[in-house]
């Protein structure tokens, strides 16, 4: 089946970073399994007063993601922009509550993972799992911002009211050119890893709840030794569709692994 980003879609990632998607990604069947999973994972998560931000590659623990992050309907969202040999470089649940969800400061990937990716080439697939409005904080991106990806950070001055403590200074970007990523359930968006992107907090009476997956393509070298934090951590990527070309190692699918080691179950 043909992939719903067509030529002239690739044309405007390319120039913009990033595309909103107002069609079904997966079958209705299909949305409601991923969606009562992922409410499972979010109320596994939240523990009274407890609500994170962000759960973090929950996928390396639990196998059963794999329906979802490898599933043909989100591959062929990103393979008319990355090509046909795929991987994972991640993937998070995230998660803001009505009325108190924290503020993401604005920011790009990129600036998280310098060092780490060569180059720096990553396709973010966000799934609505509920709706996600202005008003209850959506991500929003200021086009055209991918051409850069680096640059410069400054304290944000309320850090308790932030998800991040830190935030591009202002001098280096026109938030009045920032466009609202809209979302129904089902529906999604794909940004480049370099864009600038941000959300308002949480001011409505409803939760945003969202999939992301980041993809990139597999001719990128992955090289967690240049980077402290993804040497800690035992990070884990995978080949989702296609050939590596770049000598990358990947962790297995069908293994659950807890700080990047593979856990052996009966």
């Amino acid at each position: 089946m043909p992939s719903i980003v067509t030529p002239d879609l690739v044309k405007r990632y390319d120039r913009d970073g990033y595309l909103i998607l107002h069609q079904p990604v997966f079958s209705p069947e299909k949305f409601s399994r991923v969606q009562a999973f992922c409410a499972g994972k979010f109320a596994e998560a939240n523990k009274g007063a407890e609500v994170p931000a962000i759960i973090d590659c929950p996928h390396w623990a639990d196998p059963r993601m794999f329906e979802w992050i490898f599933a043909p309907e989100m591959l062929d969202l990103v393979e008319p922009l990355i090509g046909p040999d795929i991987g994972v470089f991640a993937c998070h649940l995230l998660q803001k509550p009505a009325a108190v969800g924290k503020r993401v400061p604005w920011h790009e990937d990129s600036a998280y993972w310098k060092g780490a990716l060569t180059p720096m080439e990553v396709a973010s697939i966000t799934l609505a799992l509920e709706p996600s409005l202005p008003a209850n904080g959506c991500l929003r991106v200021i086009p055209g911002t991918q051409r850069h990806g680096y640059s410069d950070y400054a304290d944000v001055a309320r850090p308790d009211k932030e998800v991040f403590p830190i935030e591009i200074q202002k001098a280096q970007m026109d938030e009045t050119k920032a466009v609202d990523i809209d979302l129904q359930p089902n529906e999604a968006s794909i940004h480049h890893g370099k864009i600038i992107h941000g959300s308002n907090p949480n001011t409505g009476s409803t939760r945003r709840a969202v999939l992301t997956v980041r993809y990139f393509p597999a001719t990128v070298k992955f090289t967690p030794e240049n980077h402290p934090h993804f040497a800690a951590a035992k990070f884990n990527i995978y080949l989702a569709r296609g050939q590596d070309r770049a000598g990358n190692k990947y962790a297995d699918p069908t293994k659950s692994y807890r700080g990047g080691e593979p856990v052996h179950t009966a």
